[in-house]
């Protein structure tokens, strides 16, 4: 079933803020293996100007996929959660994600459309702190494997 297009443009509300804690970050950062020092030491954080520990850029991966939730479990929308795989990732900063920040998401669906056979959805979420301000835009691409494509590398058996 192609995803109903008229979901172009429409936006869901922001999440619950999420906390960015220090411990995060370290443990993130320890997990892609980034020993960069502005990830885990408050004081070299601050001599690059920052008000303590920044996280990664692919932190915040986290909170805008999770956001991007309430696009995949729309059932209006009509996409199949079991067929998806991720495309692509991108980001833009204004400024680094750190601790102490308290961020929301807000997703809007930026593009649906057909290639191959496969239905390709584009969500932007756009991540603002606890003043408003603008920290960072994601855009998440999914791709929604045809119903005929079982997985085997066989697609319309």
């Amino acid at each position: 079933m192609a995803l109903d297009q008229s979901f172009v443009g429409r936006s869901y509300p922001p999440t619950e803020p999420y906390e960015v804690g220090r411990e995060k970050i370290r443990e993130f950062a320890e997990a892609i293996g980034d020993p960069n020092p502005a990830y885990t030491d408050p004081e070299a954080a601050r001599a690059l100007g920052h008000p303590d520990v920044i996280a990664p850029p692919t932190f915040v991966f986290a909170i805008t996929f999770k956001a991007a939730g309430a696009v995949v479990e729309d059932p209006q929308l009509g996409l199949d959660y079991s067929r998806v795989v991720h495309g692509n990732q991108k980001f833009a900063y204004t400024r680094a994600v750190r601790a102490g920040d308290r961020l929301t998401v807000t997703s809007t669906i930026e593009s649906v459309r057909s290639m191959a056979g496969n239905e390709v959805l584009d969500i932007r979420g756009e991540v603002h702190d606890e003043k408003g301000e603008h920290v960072v835009t994601a855009w998440t691409k999914l791709v929604a494997r045809s119903a005929g494509d079982a997985g085997d590398g066989k697609q319309g058996e």
